[in-house]
């Protein structure tokens, strides 16, 4: 008997007159993950088909967990839409399977089958506990569901439901920038960007030799996790030892971190514009610590008039340190190389900025131009999904 993936879209369905925009991103981003493999896509408004060989079910449903869009998934088996097929094939499946009690649920989208979904539902807990010894109907919780859909050119019957990850397919947004530090907070706001649909790039902000290359290897590594989520990552690397070292050599050390901050922000709207990216995306999390309250978060968004979204800012740690274990980040984000962030935190930063301040202080030095000189200076180290590499190394 044949076997199907239907994928079902969830919140795609909100879409209304922009559905198929959506729909069609999604299909393309699973032909990118799977494209290597034996799988035919076709798709509809309702949901989504995909033919495939059974060897590679289980590599399909690792990659189906980790693409955007995809509310949930069944492997189905596929019958002509009359009652003997479908009678024939749930005997089948319910043999195969192990359990005491059971539920048939169906739904009927063929409204001229000859029977509707409840007296569909009934006749088949018959026929199964006709064709099974020491088993009965539980309504409530049952051991295994049996799940009918009934369709006019086939009909699908499946047991098992897989979670997608919900969301919006990447790319059905345009791009952002994303501030990826080594920290366990930034990666997580990188997926749950993707997760809006948002393609991203990565910025990462060095401090040699005040910071290492181990500390740059740990970023890379953190976006080489976030790309199983999307196609690729351009990872911007900037040098920012100059702007550092001249903000601790000239300006009051309780308002480093912000004026290091306001610097970082130019820079990160400078390179949105080259890159035609909408917004500005970190990882802070209201009140986490000093250059996240909401005083400091004002005083230093004061340098751009470009968006900027915070996904984890109404999160606890222990919420965003979940995520990341869920995500696998967790463990690369603590491993011991400290960002330029970390690496000149003062005794006392200031928690509630004055504006006025914070400009005089920053007039102290040229960082016009330093800002200038980082940006141009800058580099772009280009990660890959693995699966692509491979493939591209087969033609």
């Amino acid at each position: 008997m044949k076997k199907i993936i239907l994928i079902k879209y969830g919140e795609l369905f909100t879409k209304k007159g922009n559905r198929k925009a959506f729909i069609n991103k999604l299909q393309s981003n699973i032909c990118h993950k799977l494209k290597e493999l034996d799988v035919k896509i076709k798709n509809n408004r309702s949901f989504m088909q995909l033919e495939f060989n059974d060897k590679d079910l289980e590599e399909i449903k690792k990659r189906l967990s980790k693409i955007f869009g995809i509310h949930a998934y069944q492997v189905a088996s596929v019958v002509d839409t009359n009652i003997k097929s479908i009678e024939e094939e749930i005997i089948k499946i319910s043999k195969e399977k192990e359990f005491k009690t059971f539920k048939v649920e169906t739904k009927r989208s063929y409204k001229e089958f000859e029977l509707n979904s409840m007296q569909l539902s009934k006749y088949l807990g018959g026929v199964i506990l006709k064709n099974n010894e020491n088993i009965k109907v539980d309504v409530k919780t049952p051991d295994i569901l049996f799940k009918v859909e009934v369709k006019k050119d086939n009909s699908y019957i499946y047991t098992d439901t897989y979670k997608g990850l919900g969301g919006y397919p990447v790319g059905s947004q345009p791009k952002g920038m994303l501030m990826l530090s080594g920290g366990i907070d930034s990666p997580v706001a990188g997926f749950l960007s993707l997760k809006r649909g948002i393609i991203i790039d990565a910025v990462y902000f060095e401090a040699i030799p005040h910071t290492s290359l181990e500390a740059r290897e740990k970023v890379i590594k953190l976006a080489e996790k976030l790309v199983e989520y999307t196609n690729e990552i351009k990872l911007h690397i900037i040098p920012f030892t100059n702007i550092q070292e001249e903000i601790y050599k000239n300006c009051n050390p309780d308002y480093t971190i912000t004026i290091m901050r306001r610097m970082m922000y130019r820079i990160m709207e400078s390179l949105a514009k080259k890159n035609n990216a909408f917004v500005i995306i970190n990882g802070e999390s209201i009140g986490q610590v000093a250059s996240q309250t909401l005083t400091s978060m004002s005083v230093i968004n004061e340098v751009t008039n470009m968006p900027v979204i915070r996904p984890v800012a109404c999160l606890d740690k222990l919420e965003i340190m979940d995520i990341a274990k869920k995500i696998d980040t967790y463990e690369t984000s603590i491993l011991p190389y400290e960002d330029c962030c970390t690496v000149f935190v003062p005794r006392h930063p200031v928690i509630n900025p004055k504006l006025e301040i914070a400009k005089t202080e920053e007039e102290k030095f040229d960082y016009k131009t330093l800002i200038n000189k980082a940006v141009e200076d800058s580099f772009i180290i280009e990660i890959k999904d693995k699966k692509e590499k491979k493939f591209e190394e087969l033609l």
